[in-house]
């Protein structure tokens, strides 16, 4: 037997699902760098002070990655709050809405939630205040999701105290709207300040302080 007999021929590479899956988790991590240099931009500098050119230098990308995954900076924002929506309006409401317990239960219970989300999910939570001053007055896609947000959670808290009121544990001085604004205001006022403030406060501290004012308040 001759040894050119022996020689086998070099297989042709092989294309697996796992090549493809590559390809897509190459795709989600551009996503999600260009999403998190996003988010910090926005809060930081404010929406209309950021520019594509600066999200895409922030996440080490093009511009041309930009437009090639969102199109504009508007869709940007709007997935960011569209994230903003499922990790943290949608467990507050969750709360808000059960059954049973007693209202200054369901209270505490929503403001540990922020209070424990603002510092695992600290940007998120300003990006949702801040964009809310920013868009007050725009219109457009972002604008929307920002007041849609906002008012499921204003007519949830309303809900809420409407029953507090009915059963007694909450004050009867006061509409049911304007005291929900004024626990959405404090809510947002002590996000701010922790931002503002950064390390001079705790921020479980400062979630404490919230509920003792607002429950004795209310």
């Amino acid at each position: 037997m001759s040894s050119s007999a022996l020689r086998v021929a070099p297989k042709a590479p092989v294309r697996t699902p796992a090549t493809k899956r590559t390809k897509r988790e190459q795709r989600d991590e551009s996503v999600d760098k260009l999403l998190s240099a996003a988010r910090t931009l926005f809060v930081s500098k404010g929406y209309r002070s950021t520019t594509l050119e600066q999200i895409a230098a922030a996440a080490g990308l093009t511009k041309g990655a930009v437009y090639f995954h969102f199109g504009a900076k508007e869709a940007v924002l709007v997935q960011l709050l569209d994230h903003v929506e499922n990790q943290l309006i949608a467990p507050a409401l969750d709360i808000l809405k059960a059954e049973g317990s007693p209202v200054s239960d369901k209270l505490v219970q929503f403001l540990r939630l922020h209070g424990e989300m603002g510092i695992t999910k600290r940007e998120d939570m300003l990006l949702l205040i801040s964009m809310s001053v920013e868009f007050a007055e725009l219109e457009g896609p972002a604008a929307e999701a920002i007041k849609r947000m906002y008012g499921l959670l204003y007519h949830a808290l309303e809900a809420l105290i409407r029953r507090g009121q009915a059963s007694g544990e909450i004050r009867r001085d006061a509409p049911a709207a304007e005291l929900a604004s004024v626990v959405v205001a404090t809510h947002d006022g002590a996000f701010l300040e922790w931002y503002r403030r950064g390390t001079q406060l705790d921020g479980r501290d400062l979630v404490r302080a919230t509920l003792s004012v607002l429950l004795h308040g209310l």
